[in-house]
């Protein structure tokens, strides 16, 4: 049988809307479908890579989402002096096979289980684990609107007229919102 060995990866940046933030897209799959923030090195428990990464004096957030990883910067850093090394870590790292994310690491948030909350929820959802993540990116999701399993949000900022806020809002929100509150049975996006 003949081994191949590790993959091959490779790696390029993307701008975002805010300066201090940049994208770094990988030609591998990190965590499927689902996205993580890590805000300061003390929430990283259930990634290995964002520890990793918080090592670098000049990461003040890590984002983990399907195939890329989004990184704040210093206030005083110039992305342009620290992009290839965080490149060549990203690289050396990920063909090491090391741990993106442990699962089994993941608080899980405490919600009200009352049907009769599932607004109160649904809000708790985004202000937790939406709002720090868009924000990083300069855009905002608001909550609009919940009826009959249909979750409305309106995207501001960055996110509205964005090619990949379609993307984010059926993979990772609804995609979270289902798991989290099974009453909600789809989310959809209301022009600003």
């Amino acid at each position: 049988m003949i081994k191949t060995g590790n993959p091959i990866i490779s790696i390029y940046t993307e701008m975002t809307p805010n300066p201090e933030t940049m994208k770094f897209v990988v030609n591998k799959l990190l965590y499927p479908n689902k996205s993580i923030d890590f805000p300061d090195a003390a929430s990283t428990k259930a990634s290995p890579l964002a520890a990793e990464l918080f090592t670098f004096p000049f990461i003040r957030g890590v984002f983990i989402c399907s195939n890329f990883v989004t990184l704040t910067k210093t206030p005083d850093t110039d992305w342009s002096d620290v992009i290839p090394s965080i490149k060549a870590f990203l690289k050396e790292y990920l063909e090491d096979n090391r741990g993106v994310i442990n699962e089994e690491e993941i608080e899980q948030p405490v919600l009200s289980t009352d049907d009769n909350d599932i607004v109160t929820r649904i809000k708790e959802l985004l202000e937790n684990y939406v709002k720090p993540a868009v924000e990083m990116d300069g855009g905002a999701i608001q909550f609009k609107d919940y009826h009959d399993g249909v979750v409305t949000l309106m995207l501001q900022g960055s996110c509205s007229g964005c090619p990949s806020s379609m993307i984010t809002l059926k993979s990772g929100i609804e995609g979270m919102m289902k798991r989290m509150i099974p009453e909600v049975k789809e989310v959809v996006a209301e022009a600003e």
